[in-house]
């Protein structure tokens, strides 16, 4: 019986654990959408998405970058994700030849801001931005790969 009572004792007084959540550093002091670093907790799921390229390489950097993210939130989709699960991305940018063969990376932010750091989408996830000679679509100014997790419940 004392036993038994030490037993309950100790289960109550254990506190009670709670799974842990993804953990987002943002930049201090801006409103940029992506965070400094993403920590995601041992036994998250995790899933890596593949570069997808726009749909169509009509149109700038925003609107590639528009199409390859409306790309990206089908694919999460049917994994059960969403942007909010994202937690790391790399873009890579080809030099837009109106733009002299410079990256548009105004162009980039803002298609991405339309998806990332919004009131009906507040996560953001990390994020690198890398300038290359030519992407396997030709006339594709933007291809981006994903990682996104979820902690279980």
């Amino acid at each position: 019986m004392k036993a038994s009572l030490l037993l309950a004792a100790l289960l109550i007084a254990v506190p009670v654990v709670h799974a842990q959540q993804i953990k987002r550093t943002p930049i201090p002091n801006s409103n940029f959408p992506i965070s400094v670093a993403v920590s995601v907790p041992a036994g998250a799921d995790t899933v890596y998405f593949s570069g997808v390229l726009p749909e169509t390489t009509d149109g700038d950097t925003q609107t590639q970058t528009h199409s390859v993210l409306t790309r990206l939130k089908a694919a999460l989709a049917n994994e059960g994700l969403t942007f909010a699960d994202v937690v790391s991305l790399r873009v890579f940018l080809v030099g837009d030849p109106k733009l002299d063969n410079k990256l548009d990376f105004k162009g980039l932010n803002a298609s991405f801001g339309q998806f990332f750091g919004t009131a009906e989408q507040p996560n953001k996830p990390a994020r690198t931005a890398l300038q290359v000679v030519a992407l396997p679509q030709p006339g594709a100014l933007v291809e981006i790969d994903l990682i996104a997790a979820r902690v279980k419940k």
